[in-house]
């Protein structure tokens, strides 16, 4: 009989502990030693069968490395293997959107203010793939990590051009010059 892989481990481990707080190092002992992806499992569990665990990113009663399963996972469909982004795709949005998050505006090194961390950049979609967003470059933007785990399935279309300068003309004097300031940062004018 064939030994389970660190998905079936992990996911027998979290099934055991439904309720409780684990840790990032139970989970990474549960996956198996010299088990180096536990953490992309995980997430596995999360966005390909539905699983609802629950991180810092999702409730302020849990810290950095926590993990709580608060209920029975639903039943498991039947395999759904789905391509993830090519690098070159990834490539194209970064450059695009000038390695900067679109939502907040933060750019990989800075320190993101919500959880203390430089900032990590991720492709999210701008409509969701759950709601028939593509995979395509015009559907897909830079977010920082605090924003990719907000933003999931509630995030509209991108702000259009207008859009955003009516909203500096209508801030106050302070904002429109940190927004210039911002602005002139990042294109280096």
């Amino acid at each position: 009989m064939r030994k389970p892989g660190s998905k079936e481990r992990i996911r027998r481990f979290l099934l055991a502990h439904i309720g409780q707080v684990v840790t990032s190092i139970q989970i990474r002992d549960a996956a198996g030693k010299g088990v180096s992806e536990w953490a992309r499992r995980v997430r596995e569990l999360r966005e390909q069968e539905g699983w609802p665990i629950i991180t810092h990113n999702d409730s302020a009663d849990l810290k950095p490395g926590q993990y709580l399963l608060n209920e029975k996972p639903p039943k498991k469909k039947g395999v759904r293997f789905s391509q993830g982004i090519s690098a070159k795709l990834r490539a194209e949005v970064l450059d695009r959107n000038g390695f900067t998050c679109q939502m907040c505006g933060l750019a990989p090194g800075d320190i993101d203010s919500a959880t203390g961390r430089k900032v990590r950049l991720h492709i999210g979609h701008i409509k969701d793939k759950s709601l028939g967003g593509k995979d395509e470059l015009s559907n897909l933007r830079a977010l920082c990590s605090t924003c990719n785990q907000g933003a999931k399935n509630i995030t509209g279309e991108k702000p259009t051009g207008m859009w955003l300068l009516s909203q500096i003309r209508r801030a106050g004097q302070d904002e429109q010059r940190a927004v210039f300031d911002w602005l002139r940062k990042k294109f280096g004018a």
